[in-house]
Order: C-alpha cells, then sequence, then structure tokens
C-alpha cells in the first residue's frame, strides 16, 4: 500500500526555459580554476612532514594501522580455529598443486610458507587465503616444462639405456620457476606503484571465468598421467591440449591397475566427505579436514604395505626436512620468460582482487587494489628469493577461512606456523604418499571451476556479447594455451567494447503527454513526435569511431539527406545567377534598342514644338513611376526610364519565378515539416577533436537549408571542452545549448509562435492597405 502511495505522488514545477547561458548566471558557475599548476603539482609529492610521512608509512605497510588495534578478545578465536582449517588444507594443497609446477611437493610447502607472511604485513584483504593455486601452478608449469624439458636431460644408463636425471631436471625447473615468479612480482610491484590497478577491469568477469574453466581443463588433463598411472608425450604451442589428451587415450591400454585402484578410491572418499560437508556446511563447527586424512591414510598405507615395492606405484618421494637457505633467482631466465611473467602477475592479481573485492563489500571495508598488486608482488618477489612459485589467492581456503571465523590476517600467519611446523619436523613422513592421490586432490578443488559451465546457459538468457567473450576466452584458453589464449581474450574482450561503442542505438525521441519526458518512440508507443520537431540521442558517447555514423543515422532517422539538398540548392542557385546574367544581358540589349529608336524618333521630330517634347518626357516619367508602385521594376538592373509597358510586364513575370525557386527550395528542405531538430548528448561524457568538427558540419550545413540545430543534455565537462575547442562562435550561439531536452522544446515552440504572430500582423497590416 505504501509503495502505491508513493507511486502516485505528483510534483509540479515553475522556471524559466534555461540554456547554457542562462544557466551559468542562476546556477552560479564558478570562473575560477581550483586546480593546481604544474610546478605545484610537482612539488606536492615531495613535500615531507610528519603527518604525510606516517600516512605513507601507513598506506605502504597497513599492518602498522590494523595490527595496534587488533582486539584479542572478538578476534583471536576466530582467527586461531580458521587458521589452523587453512593451515590443514595447505598442507595437501601445496604439495598437490607443486606437481602442476612441474616441481618437487616441498616447493608446494615453501610456497604456502613465505609469501603468506609477506602479504600478512602489506596486503589489505582480511579473508582471502595467499598460497598456491591451481591456474597459476600450470601456467607456471608450462614454462618450466617448455625451458626444461626432459628432452635436455637424458643420460645414458649402466647398461646402455637412456634415462633422465630427474635431480638434475628437478633443480633447474626450481631456478626457471623462482625467476619466472620474481620477475612476476617485479611486474606487479611496478604497476602498484604507478597506480595501475584499474588495469584489471579490462579483465571482465566472463573472461576470468572463462579462462579459469579453460585452465581447469589444462589442469585436469596435466593429472590425468598420475591417476592412470602412465607417461605420454610432451606437446607445446597451439593444439598442444589436444594432442596430449589423445596420446593419453592411446596409453590407456598401459594404464597402472594399482595407481588406478588407488586413485579411484581416494577420489570416491574426497567426493562423498566433501559433499557432507557441503550439505551440513551450517551444523558443523568445523569442515571435515578430508584431505588431510587422506594423505595421512594413503600414506600410512602405502608405507606399510610396501605398494612402490610391490606395484610399482609412483609416490612423491625425499622431501628434505629444514628451510633453503634463500638464493637469488637466475636473471638469465628473465628474456626467456618475461611474456609468461606478465601474464601471470595479471591472471594472479585479477584473481586476487575479484576475491577481495568480493570480501570487502560483504563485511564493509576498503580494498586498494594498487596495494594489492604492491603486496602481491611483494609476496611473489620476496617468495622467488625462498624457493617459492607465484602465488596468489585460492577461493577454497578463502571459503574456509571466512566461514571458521577468521576475521583478520592472522588466521594467515597461523596457517603459515601449522605449515613450517610440517617442513620442519613432519615433512619426511610424506616420502611414500602416492601421487595419484595428490592428483584427485587437484581433481577434487576443480569442482568450482567446472560448475562455471553453468555461466553458458545464464549469458545465453541475460547477455549474448558476455557469452561470446566467454566461449572465446574458453575456446582460445584451450586451442592456444594459457599465454596465447589470454592474449586473444583480452583483446577480443576490447574489441567487443570498441564495436559496442562504434555500433550504439539511436533513438528518435517522443514526448509522453503531460509530461516532460521524452522516450524512444520505437520502444515506447504512447512516446508522440513534436510535429516539426525531431530529438535525436545516440546511447553511446560520441567520439572519432562512430562521429561518421552519428551524421548518417541522423540523416537516416530524420529523414533529410543533407547532402542531397545541398547539392540540389547549389544547382539552383548556380541556374538562377545564369538566369539572372542572361536577364541583365537582354536588359541592356532591349534598352540599347530602345535608345536607338528613340534617338531616330528624336532626330525626325527635332522640328516639333518643345511643349510636345515636354508631354513627352512627362508620359515617360508618369510610366516609370506606376511600374514601381506595382513591383515589376527590377531595380537591381537600372534600366532606362524609357522601358515600355510591356518589358516591365515581363521583368515581373521573372521576378515572380525567382521567388517561386525560393519557396520551393525551402520546401524540398523541410518536406517532413521539420523546421528544428535537438541533439540529446547527455550520454556523452567527453568530446575528441573529431566530435566538435562533426558537431560544428551539422551546425553548418543543416543551418544552409533552413535547419536550426540544437543541442540538450551536455554535461559540465563535456561543455568546457567545447569551449576549449572553440565551438562556441556567433553561428553557434552558447543560446543553442539547453540544459534539458524539455527546455528546448519549450524555447522552439515560442520562437515558432513569435514567427507567427509576426506574419499575421504582417499580413493585416498589407490587407488594411
Amino acid at each position: 500500500m505504501e509503495e502505491k502511495d508513493l507511486q502516485s505522488v505528483e510534483y509540479f514545477v515553475k522556471r524559466e526555459v534555461l540554456d547554457e547561458l542562462c544557466l551559468d548566471e542562476v546556477a552560479q558557475k564558478e570562473t575560477w580554476s581550483t586546480k593546481l599548476t604544474l610546478g605545484d603539482q610537482v612539488k606536492e609529492p615531495l613535500r615531507c612532514s610528519v603527518p604525510r610521512l606516517k600516512h605513507i608509512l601507513l598506506t605502504w605497510v597497513p599492518v602498522l594501522s590494523w595490527l595496534p588495534r587488533y582486539s584479542i578478545r572478538e578476534n583471536a578465536l576466530g582467527d586461531l580455529i580458521s587458521g589452523c582449517s587453512v593451515g590443514i588444507m595447505h598442507l595437501p594443497q601445496g604439495m598437490a598443486y607443486a606437481l602442476l609446477a612441474s616441481l618437487r611437493p616441498v616447493y608446494g610447502l615453501y610456497t604456502s610458507l613465505f609469501p603468506v607472511l609477506v602479504y600478512f604485513i602489506f596486503g589489505t584483504s582480511r579473508h582471502i587465503s595467499i598460497g598456491t593455486f591451481a591456474v597459476i601452478s600450470i601456467m607456471v608449469g608450462s614454462v618450466t616444462e617448455r625451458l626444461a624439458p626432459d628432452s635436455n636431460f637424458i643420460v645414458n644408463g649402466t647398461n646402455g639405456t637412456e634415462t633422465v636425471d630427474i635431480d638434475k631436471r628437478d633443480a633447474y625447473r626450481v631456478q626457471v620457476a623462482c625467476s619466472l615468479t620474481v620477475l612476476t612480482g617485479i611486474f606487479q610491484i611496478l604497476l602498484g606503484v604507478v597506480r595501475f590497478g584499474f588495469v584489471v577491469t579490462y579483465l571482465s568477469e566472463p573472461l576470468i571465468r572463462g579462462y579459469t574453466t579453460g585452465s581447469a581443463c589444462h589442469v585436469c588433463v596435466s593429472q590425468l598421467k598420475y591417476l592412470f598411472g602412465i607417461t605420454p608425450s610432451r606437446f607445446t604451442g597451439p593444439l598442444s591440449l589436444i594432442y596430449t589428451v589423445l596420446d593419453i587415450c592411446s596409453l590407456l591400454p598401459q594404464t597402472q591397475v594399482p595407481e588406478l585402484v588407488v586413485s579411484l578410491v581416494a577420489l570416491a572418499v574426497l567426493i562423498v566427505v566433501k559433499e557432507i560437508n557441503d550439505c551440513y556446511r551450517q551444523k558443523l563447527p568445523l569442515p571435515i579436514p578430508i584431505e588431510l586424512v587422506v594423505v595421512i591414510a594413503a600414506t600410512i598405507i602405502t608405507h606399510f604395505c610396501e605398494l612402490p615395492s610391490k606395484y610399482n606405484i609412483d609416490v612423491v618421494g625425499e622431501i628434505p626436512s629444514g628451510l633453503k637457505a634463500p638464493r637469488a633467482p637466475d636473471t638469465t631466465f628473465f628474456s626467456g620468460v618475461i611474456g609468461d611473467a606478465f601474464a601471470v602477475a595479471i591472471v594472479g592479481f585479477a584473481i586476487n582482487i575479484s576475491l577481495s573485492k568480493t570480501f570487502g563489500l560483504k563485511y564493509g571495508y576498503k580494498v586498494d587494489s594498487n596495494q594489492e598488486l604492491v603486496a602481491l608482488g611483494l609476496s611473489n618477489t620476496i617468495g622467488g628469493f625462498f624457493h617459492c612459485y607465484s602465488v596468489t589467492s585460492s577461493l577454497s581456503r578463502s571459503l574456509v577461512q571466512e566461514s571458521t571465523g577468521g576475521k583478520t590476517q592472522v588466521a594467515g600467519v597461523i596457517s603459515s606456523i601449522i605449515v613450517l611446523i610440517t617442513v620442519l619436523k613432519i615433512g619426511p613422513l610424506f616420502e611414500d604418499l602416492p601421487k595419484a592421490v595428490l592428483s584427485t586432490i587437484v581433481f577434487v578443488n576443480l569442482k568450482g571451476m567446472f560448475k562455471q559451465f553453468m555461466d553458458v546457459s545464464l549469458l545465453w538468457k541475460t547477455n549474448k556479447v558476455d557469452l561470446l567473450v566467454w566461449l572465446v576466452t574458453f575456446i582460445s584458453t584451450i586451442v592456444l594455451n594459457l599465454d596465447l589464449g589470454l592474449a586473444v581474450s583480452v583483446a577480443f574482450s576490447m574489441l567487443t567494447f570498441i564495436f559496442r561503442t562504434q555500433l550504439p542505438r539511436y533513438s528518435i525521441l517522443g514526448n509522453l503527454p503531460g509530461t516532460e519526458l521524452y522516450l524512444d518512440t520505437d520502444t515506447y508507443k504512447e512516446a508522440k513526435e513534436i510535429p516539426g520537431i525531431k530529438i535525436f540521442r545516440s546511447s553511446a558517447t560520441i567520439y572519432y569511431t562512430n562521429a561518421e555514423m552519428f551524421l548518417e543515422v541522423l540523416q537516416e532517422k530524420t529523414g533529410i539527406e543533407i547532402g542531397k539538398l545541398l547539392s540540389a540548392k547549389k544547382k539552383r542557385d548556380a541556374k538562377q545567377k545564369r538566369r539572372q546574367e542572361k536577364e541583365k544581358k537582354k536588359t541592356k540589349k532591349e534598352a540599347k534598342k530602345q535608345e536607338s529608336q528613340m534617338n531616330i524618333e528624336n532626330v525626325s521630330e527635332r522640328t516639333k514644338g518643345e511643349r510636345k517634347g515636354n508631354s513627352v518626357a512627362f508620359s515617360m516619367t508618369e510610366t516609370a513611376t506606376d511600374g514601381l508602385h506595382k513591383g515589376q521594376m527590377n531595380l537591381a538592373y537600372e534600366p532606362d526610364i524609357t522601358m515600355s509597358d510591356s518589358d516591365s510586364a515581363t521583368g515581373s513575370d521573372h521576378i515572380t519565378e525567382f521567388s517561386r525557386h525560393g519557396d520551393e527550395e525551402k520546401k524540398q528542405a523541410c518536406e517532413s515539416g521539420t523546421h528544428s531538430i535537438i541533439l540529446d548528448i547527455s550520454t556523452t561524457s567527453f568530446v575528441d577533436t573529431v566530435t566538435v568538427k562533426t558537431l560544428k558540419n551539422i551546425f553548418r550545413d543543416f543551418g544552409e537549408v533552413d535547419l536550426d540545430i540544437y543541442l540538450a543534455g551536455c554535461q559540465a565537462c563535456v561543455v568546457e571542452q567545447l569551449e576549449a575547442a572553440d565551438f562556441f562562435s556567433a553561428s553557434i550561439p552558447k543560446s543553442r545549448l539547453f540544459i534539458t531536452v524539455h527546455d528546448a522544446v519549450l524555447y522552439i515552440r515560442k520562437k515558432q509562435w513569435k514567427a507567427y504572430f509576426v506574419l499575421v500582423g504582417h499580413h493585416q497590416y498589407l490587407s488594411h492597405f
């Protein structure tokens, strides 16, 4: 009932019609500039004071702003429980995702330790869990396998067979991964320092979701070899995923049954318990750590049943206890991984900021995108020195951290402590863990990404352009691999944006009777066009890519082909000029003929009296005077006063003909009855030089065929840009610019009424005489 009453509320506003000049006076537009000069802008960042230094320090090191105010009573218990839960998840996921990066599992544990501590100091999000992630791991793995393939480390065995020097290969891959990670971090830090965090806005949600879904397919295929216990060939470049799948299918007859059984059992247990966690999420105080349980159980069973020796099951192998000393990355790899590093930097940040913004909006705190870039970059750069590979936030761990009561990044520190204890003391106990079990953990955690296939049906119903972006991103990621796929996806997404602005919706607006609203006549039946006035609107900003189309559609929608009208006008002007010249010559010829005739008559009658001569002169003067009163004398040509009455009548016919041509021109220019056009540019947010030139040409060309052009709804910033471009002049005054379409319509109608009354008054005056 209340909503119905609110909908019936009416309002009445009485004010004068406002053009831009009147608005400046009424609203008291500022004529001074509040912007700093270039010198002040340079000096401002260089000024140093204690408050400024404190602000800079708290901005770049956020932990100093929130940690002193940390409430132990409100946050400690939740952070402790959350940190333990996430730490338990870090252990199996870190080891599993390290396999995706083609590294030994212990490096996944390192990656779950050092970057988390760095983010605790520099990050602004309170709920995300930094560490290993499937998509980033597979991107790193594609680089390490490309630069350090098995074929580069083949050595001759004792019995003449060729084998791969695994230790040397793995050490070389660690160097590649660390160099890639440090370069990734450098890119992220530089982008954050120059405040380039907005770059992620060019990665739309459909693009990110399509890319992560395609990456999930790459992750899935890369883990099939552990599930079936086979060794497929390695392929690189476009279509490598397709070739890998075909190779795996050809190797299926060589499947190791024991490893397949281990994989299926672990997969079944993980799926069932994770579904239980999802169904009873509200009732369980903590989710069942099934991943850790499976890892421990599989390790114990494999060790005591001696599965590696009996059934040749592939296990994790040696896990050194303790931490390795930091080591500087090999900069010689930078030139070979620069493109991959930039791709990893952008994708990692896009995933990180999307999760951070989600939790920030949910819990009402600000997430600084530029500081997130710096925090993630420092996590990668510092982590690269400690044998870590590239990190980002994980959706599954972040959801667990939030759902178990985590309030701050203290939970991340607690999870790091658990990982640290594992690395120092417990790590060697997992040496007999089957790699097949780790691969099943990866598979199960891909569930959320594969559910993104449901986006296809949703986008089909809501936005087919976004659906096209999703499909192109997914297909290009599958076909062209992760690096080229991302480049193609971003390029295609930008093209869709450009095409949307190049092909906006153009409308002719009509008035909704009884209101000041002007709506699209094709959409609203009750919207009626105002006779003689065309109101034209574009749904997008007018700039150089669509300015030409704006002019073309304007002519099409209004039914006025300005090119033809101008050509016809030029032809009529040229024809009229030739006719005038012809008449002028004819008049002169007739005048000379009459003058000769008169001279002959004067000579023959010279003997006549003076009285008769005076009578003739008087008669000629009277005739000329009569012709002038009748409006039949063309004064521009100044014919001789001896012109006869018949010649005067001929001149009258020509004058009438010229007047008729002028009326026909005006009639052709306004065949549809249009005398005014209003351009609604309220959707335009900026103008460039092409736009200014196009608008000037519209005012000039339409004005030549007696059509008045007006602008309406122009934003203040656009008005300033038009003034800076010298758009306004004597031919285009500011009085042609109105704040609303309704103001322009009222002005035009008032102008037409004035012209009508002037015309009626003129006719009445003439009829009086």
